[in-house]
């Protein structure tokens, strides 16, 4: 029986994203649609105050250096160990997570402030090249790191801790200040870790917090100067355009249609729980979620009725503090109309549902977690982000006719290729077009702060994690100067003359050409 659709008059049916003009959001439970807090709108020129005001305490941030960064953080890391219940319980409430994913993100921030205190100094450390050109020998050459001043990260709802602070730990190592812009919808738990930054741990004015719709966010990209976006392709593209405006520099990570690989060689079990995890997991909210699965013919049928078995035994709900559930809500009510959707997109093109394919009964944004054999890429669910408990399995014959099935879409962020061969899988992980692949696992490249995490094609542009991760927060400069006293002019310096001509081309020739023959010209 499907839960009654709210009207779109509802703040409800939105989960309290306002229309555009609104003063307050409406943050509703998804789990009954029930009223949580309400929330000030930040115009454009509250905005602007914020990010004047964390740009004035910039300069004495990074002049604090990485070992005074790192104490501040580290106090912010301690309190979050200290009050990671309470944090997952204002994300539980605002998100409508089980308690199990809720309760990750918190001790994923505290390890992100660990890995960068402990590495973001030898990043972000002075190089010194050597000069290829022997006459260039002399110049002692350096390439420094500066923060930039200012960073905007504008972060999405599937994950309101760890993909507003995830960043923002990097740009603040770095020497930057940073506001975050959550999501409209799930703003509260951000706002919390904000809150105690300034009232509880007492931190320098550096880190804040701005909440709103698009005319908010866009104010955001016009006043910072550097972008950090996490959300749908449609507005990473609308932010890119607004940062051209300015030639503020981005870094975006946009959706994904990840693809997993199943070989007829693979441990079966292992890759049917592999799918199960990775495709449910938050709901399926996971823009590195398994959102298609290959699977050789040879294994297909005991894959799908094993992986219909396992989906079938997961509990769904609710569950408060008892982590009793492994399938919560659906955090707004638009992505649960976008996963019905494909649901019976592929029903109607002759999809078997083998479990679930229903929204939940009683109020609140619920989908059952599905399992969908017989699919192809004429269905929606193989070839648009679903984004919610869905796992599609289509049979494919061999290897290359997976590789190219999974290769065959707009999106590259992430992908798993199961089989007991590891030098095999990791051959294929290679020819996958994606930007992260997983062997004989699922979603651990997010885990693995030392290599960096990022998308191909429309999946976005830049990377987090690793030092990429915290490199794109600063501007390179090169600094060349001599190491010995000079002379009054070099020798390509004014004036020109025929004999200086003659002697730099038979220098050039000498350094360039190859085969000595052919560099002294015989």
């Amino acid at each position: 029986m499907e839960a009654t659709t709210r009207p779109e008059t509802d703040p409800a049916a939105t989960n309290g994203a306002p229309p555009a003009g609104s003063d307050r959001i409406e943050v509703h439970k998804p789990v009954d649609g029930s009223l949580l807090a309400t929330v000030p709108v930040d115009g454009p020129e509250r905005v602007r105050e914020v990010v004047d005001r964390v740009r004035r305490a910039q300069p004495e941030w990074e002049a604090i250096g990485f070992a005074g960064r790192r104490r501040w953080l580290a106090s912010l890391r301690d309190w979050l160990i200290e009050n990671s219940d309470h944090v997952a319980d204002v994300m539980q409430a605002e998100t409508g997570k089980v308690r199990a994913d809720a309760e990750l993100e918190a001790p994923f921030i505290c390890d992100v402030i660990n890995f960068y205190g402990e590495n973001a100094e030898r990043f972000l450390a002075d190089e010194a090249p050597s000069a290829h050109l022997p006459l260039l020998k002399v110049k002692r050459l350096q390439v420094v790191f500066s923060p930039f001043q200012v960073v905007g990260n504008i972060s999405p709802w599937n994950f309101p801790v760890i993909l507003s602070f995830d960043d923002s730990i990097a740009a603040l190592m770095a020497g930057c200040a940073v506001v975050i812009k959550p999501s409209e919808f799930t703003p509260l738990a951000a706002m919390e870790i904000v809150r105690a930054w300034k009232e509880d741990v007492g931190g320098p004015d550096v880190l804040d917090i701005v909440n709103g719709v698009g005319e908010t966010g866009g104010a955001l990209v016009d006043a910072c100067d550097y972008i950090q976006f996490t959300g749908s392709e449609k507005t990473g593209k609308v932010v890119m355009k607004r940062a051209a405006d300015t030639l503020t520099p981005v870094s975006l990570e946009l959706g994904g249609k990840d693809p997993m690989i199943v070989l007829r060689d693979a441990n079966l079990d292992r890759a049917v729980n592999g799918a199960a995890y990775g495709g449910l997991a938050n709901t399926g909210q996971i823009c590195m979620a398994i959102e298609r699965v290959y699977v050789e013919e040879p294994i297909y049928d005991e894959f799908v009725s094993k992986l219909a078995d396992r989906v079938r035994e997961l509990r769904q709900g609710d569950d408060g503090r008892t982590a009793t559930a492994e399938i919560g809500a659906m955090t707004t009510p638009a992505q649960l109309e976008i996963v019905s959707d494909h649901v019976e997109d592929a029903r109607e093109k002759g999809a078997r549902i083998l479990t679930g394919g229903r929204r939940g009964d009683g109020p609140g944004d619920w989908y059952e977690a599905t399992v969908i054999a017989d699919v192809d890429h004429s269905m929606k669910v193989m070839t648009d982000e679903t984004f919610g408990p869905v796992i599609p399995v289509m049979k494919v014959a061999d290897a290359e006719e997976a590789l190219r099935l999974s290769n065959d879409t707009t999106y590259g962020l992430s992908g798993s290729v199961f089989t007991r061969d590891f030098k095999r899988g990791e051959a294929i992980a290679r020819r996958m077009e994606a930007g992260a692949i997983n062997v004989d696992d699922v979603l651990t490249n997010y885990l693995t702060l030392e290599v960096p995490m990022g998308g191909w094609k429309s999946s976005g542009i830049g990377y987090r994690h690793s030092a990429y991760g915290i490199r794109k927060f600063c501007r390179t400069e090169s600094i060349v100067s001599p190491r010995f006293p000079q002379g009054k002019a070099d020798p390509l310096w004014f004036p020109h003359s025929r004999r200086k001509r003659n002697l730099i081309n038979r220098l050039t020739r000498l350094f360039n050409a190859r085969g000595w023959r052919n560099r002294l010209g015989i």
